[in-house]
């Protein structure tokens, strides 16, 4: 299963990109994405190895998939549960490529991943959690329907600065209507 569109698609990660996510992920001490995704928890690269060896993390597993543009791995979607019983679902979007950013490709990935998310589990709600000196992905849940549901103000503290935490998410009946 994977879903495309203009030359983006999201599908499950296999062996052979195992290598091309770690020297986007894990290779480097300070990639350039990790100042936008939570900068204020600790990012450690990681030896190959040790990379391949959790593997099974990502390989086939249906809550982290990757994102290829024209044939390249250059992000992940991903989610986890908040409380499963209750079906509160968290997602997550890292594009990794620097020079990709702000070229709409974050807007078609997310789109076909809450539609993936919707078609496929039994879900009331989506969303995610991003701080406000990310203002790209605040405008990334607007400009797909989501509204702000929550901002946690001066809780995340980064580089001598504190930032507000906030929570964007939709409704199924919202984004059956905006679909």
């Amino acid at each position: 299963m994977s879903y495309e569109e203009n030359g983006l698609m999201i599908r499950p990660i296999n062996e052979e990109d195992i290598h091309r996510l770690w020297e986007l992920i894990y290779k480097d001490e300070s990639p350039e994405w990790k100042k936008w995704d939570a900068p204020y928890f600790e990012h450690k690269p990681i030896p190959f190895d040790e990379f391949v060896s959790q593997k099974e993390n990502y390989v086939d597993q249906d809550n982290r998939w990757a994102i290829e543009v024209n044939g390249e791995v250059v992000g992940t979607v991903s989610y986890y549960w908040e409380h499963e019983p209750s079906y509160w679902l968290e997602m997550g979007i890292v594009i990794y490529t620097p020079d990709l950013w702000s070229g709409g490709y974050g807007t078609i990935a997310l789109r076909l991943w809450i539609d993936h998310l919707f078609q496929t589990l039994p879900l009331v709600r989506v969303g995610y959690t991003t701080w406000s000196g990310n203002e790209r992905m605040i405008k990334l849940g607007e400009k797909l329907g989501m509204t702000m549901e929550a901002r946690l103000r001066k809780c995340r503290l980064y580089n001598g600065e504190f930032y507000d935490s906030i929570r964007m998410g939709i409704l199924r009946e919202e984004w059956e209507v905006n679909s």
